[in-house]
């Protein structure tokens, strides 16, 4: 989703022009929606000299390079009330706003973590793998440590980005193997990082026809793979942004596993589908998000029960979360979960920023209550 020509993981301050653009997008959102936005307070993370930036030539190679990002903290996700933490069924924990000095960081529309919830693989929207470790202190995200930076490859070992693929909006893991969604074309390519991380080149796979149809930038949006011991095991769930049937409700596909075939995701209140992910307790989590000129920004949160989905089947959920511009929200387009050592079941949403100084890359992380 590509909000109205509408600012960026590691260490060191923000600039004078991170400020302005922070800025800028508050003016924007506050004219567009009527909310409020307080300043959000700024900390130094870490103390080792920033690596040299990449160049964009020297990001067309293979080999990953280390990048320089900053962390913000998002001290409270409520802008008009500070105090409070619960929203719906999820507790904020804490929450980051991602600047680089790279051109090419942003447009994050994915996000996939290790059962420590440490240890990510993201991709900008426009072919880019970003890979790196989140770091925490206590149970809040202080920012993002070991960030690099590579082009994603294609089968033939060059940047898919030569072939005109760009796009990529949505991934899943199942181990080693990493699976990745391209919007626009509706393909879906599978990296075995066994064979060298990033720099593993991406195979086509087999996708049923009708995804191929699905309309010009509104197509596959989000992957979500179904571990073993759940219904559907192996299965990986492919969901468009806003493919409508005829009915008028989201069209999602079944790949592999027991029943492949087509199902659809009732649509209500004008949400587009942007990303999803498998609890370990057997439920599907669907990360919402809308626009308007008149309401600004919307995101919801719907839960549906994995068993109800089955081929030809129209799944319906409740929402457990439900977000607007008087929160800190953005253009949010990824979400993960993992369990704490504690038990928590905790959340992670990242935001799309399409690259424009007026939104920001917005990390957040809220433990499941409910």
């Amino acid at each position: 989703m590509i909000l109205p020509n509408s600012g960026r993981p590691e260490f060191g301050g923000a600039s004078r022009n991170d400020e302005d653009k922070c800025l800028t997008r508050r003016r924007f959102l506050v004219s567009a929606a009527a909310g409020v936005v307080p300043a959000v307070a700024y900390a130094q993370v870490g103390t080792r000299p920033p690596p040299k930036q990449p160049t964009p030539d020297e990001l067309s190679v293979a080999a990953p390079v280390p990048i320089e990002v900053n962390a913000r903290p998002v001290p409270s996700f409520d802008t008009r009330d500070g105090a409070r933490t619960r929203f719906g069924a999820l507790e904020y924990r804490s929450g980051l706003i991602l600047t680089s000095r790279l051109r090419g960081f942003g447009g994050l529309s994915g996000w996939r973590l290790d059962a420590k919830g440490e240890q990510f693989i993201s991709m900008s929207d426009k072919g880019t793998w970003f890979t790196g470790r989140i770091v925490y202190k206590g149970r809040e995200m202080t920012g993002l440590a070991d960030v690099e930076a590579a082009p994603m490859l294609g089968a033939d070992g060059r940047p898919i980005t030569a072939r005109g693929w760009f796009d990529t909006e949505a991934i899943a893991l199942d181990g080693p193997l990493v699976y990745i969604g391209l919007e626009r074309v509706n393909q879906i390519l599978k990296f075995d990082f066994s064979k060298g991380g990033t720099r593993s080149r991406g195979e086509v796979i087999a996708v049923p026809p009708a995804m191929r149809k699905l309309p010009y930038n509104k197509g596959l949006e989000s992957l979500a793979l179904v571990p073993k011991g759940l219904p559907l095991a192996g299965t990986l769930i492919a969901i468009s942004e806003r493919g409508l049937d005829s009915d008028g409700n989201i069209i999602g596909f079944l790949i592999g596993g027991p029943q492949p075939g087509d199902f659809a995701v009732r649509r209500s209140n004008n949400f587009d589908i942007s990303d999803a992910v498998v609890l370990r307790g057997g439920d599907l989590l669907i990360l919402e998000r809308k626009f308007s000129w008149l309401a600004g920004v919307g995101i919801r949160v719907r839960r549906i029960a994995l068993n109800s989905i089955q081929r030809g089947a129209t799944v319906d959920g409740p929402s457990i979360f439900e977000a607007d511009l008087g929160h800190e929200v953005d253009n949010m387009e990824g979400i993960d979960a993992h369990v704490t050592p504690e038990g928590d079941t905790v959340l992670t949403m990242i935001s799309d920023d399409n690259f424009s100084m007026i939104q920001r890359t917005l990390l957040l992380q809220f433990t499941m209550m409910e």
